[in-house]
C-alpha cells in the first residue's frame, strides 16, 4: 500500500554482511514494482549474483543465469519517469528495446543522470547503502557476491 509521498512496500534485500531496505515507488512504475515484489516473494532473487558491478556507477543483478542475458521470461513495458538516477536509485536493466526489462535491475553507486528518462526507476535504497558499496566490482565479476534473500517487508 503506497502513502501520499508515492512510497510503496519496502523490499528487504539481505546480503551476506547486512540488510538493505529499498522503498518501492509504485507511483512512478506500478507494473515494475508489482512484478519485482511478486518475484521477490516467490524467492526468485534468492542466490542470484551481482553479475555486472562498475565502480562509481552501479551494481546489476536479477539474472538467474548470472551472465546478464537471462531473466524471468516476462518482459515489461517501459515506465520511464522523471525520477533522477542518483546514489541508491533502483532502476531496471534492459536491452536495446525500451520494453525489454524483465527481472534484472541495478542500484546506482553515484549520480547517473545520463540514464534519466531512458530506464525505469522503481525504488530507492533508504537503509544499508553501505552494504551495496561493499559488493565486489567487475564486468563480469570474478567470484560474485549474491543476494541471500529478497522479500517485501510484509512477507519477511
Amino acid at each position: 500500500m503506497s502513502d501520499a509521498s508515492g512510497a510503496g512496500d519496502q523490499l528487504i534485500l539481505e546480503l551476506e554482511w547486512g540488510k538493505v531496505v529499498i522503498e518501492t515507488r509504485p507511483d512512478l512504475a506500478p507494473n515494475h514494482v508489482a512484478r519485482i515484489c511478486e518475484l521477490a516473494d516467490q524467492g526468485f532473487y534468492d542466490g542470484i549474483v551481482f553479475h555486472r558491478v562498475i565502480d562509481g556507477f552501479m551494481a546489476q543483478t536479477g539474472d538467474p543465469t548470472g551472465t546478464g542475458t537471462g531473466g524471468s521470461g516476462q518482459n515489461l513495458a517501459a515506465e520511464f519517469n522523471d525520477a533522477p538516477h542518483q546514489r541508491g536509485t533502483c532502476s531496471m536493466a534492459r536491452a536495446a528495446s525500451p520494453d525489454s526489462a524483465d527481472s534484472q535491475f541495478f542500484i546506482c553507486f553515484d549520480d547517473a543522470g545520463f540514464l534519466d528518462r531512458q530506464y525505469t526507476v522503481w525504488g530507492q535504497v533508504v537503509e544499508g547503502m553501505e552494504h551495496i558499496d561493499r559488493i565486489k566490482r567487475g564486468e563480469p565479476v570474478p567470484d560474485p557476491d549474491k543476494i541471500v534473500s529478497m522479500r517485501t517487508a510484509s512477507a519477511s
